[in-house]
């Protein structure tokens, strides 16, 4: 095919919006590993998990065998108020890299919350709706899923309470605002209005919190009030499950023109838009269809896959949650308040930890003032600004490109673009400054979270 029949964006039409989702477990050997009951440390039954989770994603979150779910019509009309998404061709990139590599991206921040997180939003509302419930209640690091949770709650009539990580509370207040303009509650996190809250702050005096902190205040509104359920924006199967439209999408873009990529990368916190956007591609991998890199890339300062441990470990700060095997730097480390507030997870997905564990991917790890430098690259080639937890996905596909340049490579690369970093100016101030530094925990850092992971026999 002639390189100038791929146009800049490719564009799927409306009814080639995926219909179901894709369970990329069902084709892993290798399942990842039950949650655990924090009390009996015994695998989550469906029953206890439905006091935390609504009814049908507890379904969802459990089965390790169904390839497919069907997407319920309701959720598909409202997916076309902003899909399908762009998959663009980065020509303007690769021009001013000189590189032989050809460059896609999969944009995900042509809806009001900025970012994928609407995909697995919506559907989390719906089935808390269907349920008959009141509201939810959840946690948000960067605000994307907040925003996103509380568009979809607004949608559906819900009640929306955030608990906002307090150093994203702070630096990013315009993104609070658009929350509270679809009716969310947004508390900073750690809070005293929770007694999880209050013991966090009694242990970490004037802490800026974290993704932990947050889901655990989270899930005791959540558990102490009637007709309320907690939902989470990435980590759990069942987000990974509703973000695979992302790739579904991507997939169908590519075959449309014959393009099959070398190298897929996306950014990694809790793994919902890596899991979605590689989900269909690994899943070929996984059956001996077809080859393919991967690359997770993650915070140098919260480094969960390329420092962490795989071992079973409580998913937020107040050990109230059930415990996942997953690459984690232990429930109490608080990572430093870098500016990629949404990649500030001590954990990794199970799924992506079981991939990563086996071999089937590839992570590095990456600090923010290289972030930005590819960030403001990027911006001033392609016209978009990007958010920093996606420039994590730059910076990796523009050292990718980079090498292809040295070698004469020519392969093709497709990263996401998870959002938009318009509500993250206060950032790229501090980069245009001169005033942004890079942060390496130390290893006596990192043993303080290890100490503190659970002891047993799993």
């Amino acid at each position: 095919m002639k390189e100038q029949t791929i146009p800049y964006k490719i564009y799927l039409d409306e009814d080639e919006i995926p219909k179901q989702w894709y369970n990329l477990r069902a084709d892993m050997k290798n399942k990842p590993a039950p949650l655990l009951d924090p009390e009996t440390m015994q695998p989550m039954t469906a029953d206890k998990l439905r006091t935390v989770f609504c009814e049908e994603l507890v379904q969802q979150e459990l089965d390790d065998t169904t390839p497919y779910f069907d997407i319920p019509a309701e959720i598909r009309d409202f997916y076309k108020m902003y899909r399908p998404s762009p998959l663009t061709r980065a020509y303007y990139l690769e021009k001013a890299l000189g590189t032989p590599a050809k460059i896609y991206y999969k944009f995900e921040g042509g809806n009001t919350s900025g970012s994928h997180k609407l995909n697995s939003a919506i559907a989390q509302a719906y089935y808390a709706k269907k349920q008959g419930l009141r509201g939810v209640t959840t946690e948000t690091g960067a605000g994307q899923w907040g925003t996103a949770l509380s568009m979809a709650c607004a949608y559906f009539d819900l009640d929306c309470r955030v608990y906002m990580v307090k150093v994203s509370y702070e630096q990013k207040p315009f993104r609070r605002e658009v929350m509270r303009v679809y009716g969310a509650s947004v508390t900073p996190s750690p809070s005293e209005s929770t007694a999880v809250g209050r013991k966090i702050l009694e242990k970490h005096p004037g802490t800026g919190g974290s993704l932990g902190c947050a889901i655990s205040e989270a899930v005791e509104a959540a558990t102490s009030m009637e007709g309320y359920r907690y939902v989470l924006g990435s980590v759990l199967t069942q987000v990974m499950l509703h973000q695979s439209i992302i790739g579904l999408e991507t997939k169908a873009a590519l075959d449309k023109y014959g393009i099959k990529p070398d190298i897929i990368i996306g950014c990694a916190g809790g793994g919902s838009n890596l899991g979605g956007l590689i989900a269909p591609f690994m899943g070929e991998k996984l059956r001996g269809e077809a080859d393919y890199r991967f690359i997770a890339v993650e915070p140098a300062s919260c480094p969960s896959l390329t420092r962490g441990r795989f071992v079973y470990d409580y998913c937020d700060t107040g050990m109230v949650c059930p415990l996942a095997k997953m690459y984690t730097l232990g429930s109490n480390f608080i990572p430093a308040g870098s500016h990629a507030g949404g990649l500030r997870y001590h954990g990794m997905s199970p799924v992506l930890s079981q991939l990563y564990h086996d071999g089937w991917m590839e992570a590095r790890a990456v600090e923010q003032t290289s972030v930005f430098e590819a960030a403001q690259l990027f911006a001033r080639t392609e016209g978009t600004l990007p958010a920093p937890e996606s420039s994590h996905a730059i910076r990796a596909a523009v050292d990718e490109a980079l090498k292809c340049k040295e070698t004469g490579e020519e392969k093709t690369i497709v990263f996401g673009l998870t959002g938009t970093g318009y509500f993250d100016m206060y950032a790229y101030q501090r980069y245009n400054d001169g005033e942004m530094t890079d942060y390496l925990p130390n290893d006596e850092e990192l043993s303080r979270g290890f100490d503190g992971l659970p002891i047993f026999d799993s």
